[in-house]
């Protein structure tokens, strides 16, 4: 019975022992198996994110190019017709730089940096200090014995400057309407002297151009309608032809279609007055300004261009005037004048390029003002405009596409009032011949020789000569 008992009772304890031993290791395994599941679980939810965030990443760049190119595909829908760039070739400027300008406006940068250098003798005399003369020719200033001149030959004076360097903006806009608009502005360094030639050399900016226009009408500063700016020839002098020359920049409203141009400029009438001392019977000239004109100038001018090359005929209408209630003078006149010049193409190398102007009361055009357009009779409280023919001619050759060559001569005769005594300018002339090589595209460097002579109305004269070298870079 015990025995019996006792394998009875030693089953159940088996059993219970073997659940109680075997329980753990199966609880261990459904643990470790959770485990496993869990990370692969949190694995596949870490690459399903990433996948939605490279998803979502490459979505917004999608996003943003296409904006970019609907952005460029407008502003390139704005650009104006003449604007439009030769295949193969990407314009720099894609959008405006002005963002409060009108939409498809276009901005142009330019000017160039120019150094010279000149070494000047004049035959009648010294050129003062600091001369404007001594920086560039002009023919009025050349000394004459008696009339700004000792009459002894000056030793050759040296100088050097880059105060002729220009920096130019130009901004333009075709609306969707097709209606043209648009802004010029350009400056030198020509203004007067800041510094010394001591230490700094520092000049003024001088304003040269600065007018807006709107289809064919122009307002501002810029070259005068009764100049042609397009037919002077090269030269390493500021001008070159100076003496025969017409050359002003004056504000002005001009109007243009086609080929024809009429503008109301400002008005200046420049006057000289003679005097004779009665005891030693020496005359003195005196200068002045009157800005009393009621009128404007009245330019008209009439241009053709060609594979021949270019021709223009100008004129010009206008009011001299004095009035100064000091001295109770109160006179005027109507002067004016005709001008015709342009630039031949000869051949493959070689252009001419001349100019022609006669009138009277026009002085002040010619030359940068070798003498008045009027002479003032103090007697009479009248005035007498002075008559004046002037023109220039400019033959250039090409060497080589690098290498160039240029002949000018240039001449303005006077015909002066009687009351102006004998010391008044009566003729100026000049010759100069240079040479200029381009080593590199925008970047020249010139010589030129430069003779001219001055004549006084009781026929005497005085000479200047000068060697000049120039650099320009232009950009």
């Amino acid at each position: 019975m015990s025995h019996r008992l006792l394998r009875t009772t030693r089953r159940p304890l088996a059993a219970a022992m073997f659940v109680a031993l075997i329980a753990p290791g199966m609880a261990f395994a459904e643990t470790a198996k959770e485990r496993a599941l869990e990370a692969r679980v949190v694995e596949l939810e870490r690459q399903v994110q990433l996948l939605l965030n490279n998803q979502q990443q490459q979505q917004a760049q999608i996003s943003q190019a296409q904006t970019d190119v609907t952005a460029v595909r407008t502003v390139q829908a704005q650009q104006p017709v003449a604007a439009t760039v030769p295949a193969g070739k990407q314009p720099i400027q894609v959008t405006t730089i002005t963002p409060g300008a009108a939409p498809g406006t276009t901005v142009k940068i330019g000017g160039f940096i120019k150094a010279d250098f000149l070494a000047t003798q004049t035959g009648d005399g010294q050129l003062a200090d600091d001369a404007t003369g001594r920086a560039l020719y002009l023919p009025g200033q050349t000394p004459v014995a008696g009339a700004g001149g000792s009459g002894k030959r000056s030793d050759v004076d040296y100088n050097a400057h880059a105060k002729f360097s220009r920096f130019n903006l130009g901004i333009d806009n075709v609306s969707e309407a097709g209606n043209k608009a648009g802004a010029f502005f350009e400056m030198d360094f020509f203004g007067n002297s800041l510094g010394n030639q001591t230490a700094t050399n520092t000049y003024g900016v001088t304003l040269r151009h600065a007018y807006m226009y709107w289809n064919n009408w122009m307002a501002g500063q810029t070259w005068s309608n009764f100049m042609d700016a397009a037919s002077l020839p090269e030269a390493a002098d500021f001008v070159g032809p100076t003496d025969g020359v017409v050359f002003v920049r004056q504000a002005q409203i001009r109007y243009t279609q086609g080929g024809f141009s009429v503008a109301l400029e400002n008005p200046e009438t420049t006057l000289l007055t003679g005097t004779r001392n009665p005891v030693t019977g020496a005359w003195t000239n005196v200068a002045s300004n009157s800005d009393r004109g009621a009128l404007p100038d009245l330019t008209l001018r009439y241009g053709w261009k060609g594979d021949w090359g270019t021709f223009g005929v100008g004129g010009v209408v206008r009011q001299l005037k004095v009035d100064n209630q000091t001295s109770g003078a109160d006179a005027d006149k109507i002067g004016g004048g005709l001008t015709l010049g342009g630039k031949w193409v000869m051949g493959a190398t070689d252009t001419l390029h001349y100019q022609v102007t006669g009138g009277e009361g026009i002085a002040r055009y010619i030359g940068l003002g070798v003498t008045a357009d009027t002479a003032y009779d103090i007697a009479r409280d009248e005035l007498n405009p002075t008559g004046v023919l002037a023109g220039y001619v400019g033959w250039r050759h090409a060497f080589t596409p690098k290498l160039r060559t240029n002949l000018i001569y240039a001449r303005s005769d006077y015909d002066n009032d009687g009351s102006l005594g004998p010391l008044v300018t009566k003729s100026v002339q000049s010759i100069r011949g240079n040479v200029f090589y381009t080593p590199m595209p925008k970047v020249d460097v010139g010589a030129e020789l430069m003779y001219g002579v001055r004549e006084i109305e009781d026929g005497r004269k005085g000479d200047i000569s000068r060697l000049q070298f120039t650099t320009k870079y232009s950009f």
